[in-house]
């Protein structure tokens, strides 16, 4: 399909150029919410059990000795038993989005194909109601007749709010979540990988959570485009919060 506009030819090619040079994200630009929700929470998730057993146990001097191992055991089996769960969470949630997008596409399908006339009249008073006069929304009413699979897609995102799910691919997704949560969330818990002093494993735990939340909030205004100070600081504040909900409420045991 080529579009002649005065010498100008606009193809296929010229098309994908276009959109591999101004438009096209990376593999990371694709999946930035799971990897920043699947990343937040496992930091946090993580860190809360880091927390919860410091606030609990270190100042109990007959479970001292204990903690680091415990840590170790808590903070991994919630790690992937967690990180698991949100993978698959995410995945069963986006195929169970899918199929009610699909069906309700089929619906509004048989609706345009059995009355028109009623579509036709709904069209006109959306377009209308987006501040087209009554003269433009009925051209361009007409327009959508003539191109149905087109009037397919404005009658789903106008009348019923929803956005397609068709490029979605919820094992991706899925995967991509996991797999973030459990790289992000392994990060609290190394310090206790390298120190046999859990009072000093818990201090480095706090500057390591800290620097992951930061580079999480990097790597999220790095795809998006937005502000990098401001996505750093809204990851360390929101991710801060939690922890620190978490290591207070575990003082409550100690």
């Amino acid at each position: 399909m080529e579009v002649r506009l005065l010498v100008m030819t606009y193809d296929e090619t010229a098309f994908n150029k276009h959109i591999a040079e101004e438009h096209k994200m990376s593999l990371l630009g694709d999946y930035v919410k799971e990897i920043v929700y699947g990343g937040t929470d496992g930091i946090v998730t993580t860190f809360a059990v880091v927390a919860g057993f410091s606030g609990a146990y270190l100042n109990a001097e007959n479970t001292i000795q204990l903690s680091i191992l415990t840590v170790l055991l808590f903070g991994l089996a919630n790690l992937f038993a967690d990180g698991m769960a949100m993978g698959l969470g995410n995945f069963i949630s986006l195929r169970a989005e899918h199929s009610m997008y699909l069906a309700h596409k089929d619906k509004e399908w048989e609706e345009i194909q059995t009355n028109p006339k009623q579509e036709e009249i709904e069209t006109i008073f959306l377009l209308m109601r987006k501040g087209l006069s009554e003269e433009d929304a009925k051209a361009m009413t007409k327009l959508y007749i003539k191109y149905p699979k087109y009037w397919l897609d404005f009658m789903m995102t106008e009348e019923l709010q929803l956005q397609s799910t068709e490029a979605i691919k919820p094992f991706v997704n899925g995967l991509m979540t996991f797999l973030s949560f459990c790289f992000f969330g392994f990060i609290p818990i190394i310090p206790y990988l390298f120190s046999t002093d859990p009072r000093q494993a818990f201090t480095i735990s706090i500057f390591s959570t800290l620097f992951a939340l930061a580079s999480l909030g990097l790597l999220s205004g790095w795809v998006t485009k937005r502000n990098k100070l401001w996505t750093i600081s809204e990851s360390i504040l929101v991710g801060g919060t939690a922890a620190g909900i978490a290591y207070f409420v575990g003082t409550f045991f100690a």
